[in-house]
């Protein structure tokens, strides 16, 4: 019998102005107490503010290329083999990896203090298209932790 609940996927939630599901996925990331007008008006400054100075026919290029910087493509989980606890390198599905770049760059634009949230995560977004930032730092920091881990790759069930 398994421990854990089966898990339901929502569908894709697109957003109104872009009609794309990754904005949606990134409004729902920002949105805190169901507010989500305040969530998409952060969202599509933010969307604005990044593609200043950029000439690019599609706006959402700059966010793409910063959510394909900052998506992992291993990560470790803890497996308990005989009384001892490994953590095990493994791949990391599309959705998940999506989903945990998105909630970088959402914590660490947060995390920016003494700047408005539109304005950090426009920075935070620049800076993982550049694959520079804190996000990516955290993909490359993910990618280590596997990398040194994978003698207990063979603990993969």
């Amino acid at each position: 019998m398994p421990r854990r609940k089966r898990i339901f996927t929502k569908p894709d939630r697109s957003d109104a102005r872009y009609d794309s599901p990754l904005v949606g996925h990134l409004i729902s990331k920002i949105m805190r107490d169901g507010k989500r007008s305040l969530a998409q008006r952060i969202v599509y400054a933010a969307i604005d503010r990044a593609n200043e100075g950029i000439d690019t026919v599609d706006p959402l290029e700059v966010i793409t290329r910063a959510v394909e910087n900052a998506k992992p493509r291993v990560e470790v989980k803890s497996r308990r083999v005989g009384g001892a606890t490994y953590q095990v390198p493994l791949e990391v599905a599309a959705d998940r990896s999506e989903s945990l770049a998105l909630r970088w760059i959402v914590n660490y634009a947060r995390n920016r203090k003494g700047t408005p949230m539109h304005v950090a995560l426009a920075n935070e977004i620049k800076d993982a298209a550049n694959n520079q930032g804190s996000s990516v730092r955290k993909r490359d920091d993910v990618h280590k932790m596997a990398q040194a881990n994978r003698a207990f790759a063979h603990f993969r069930f």
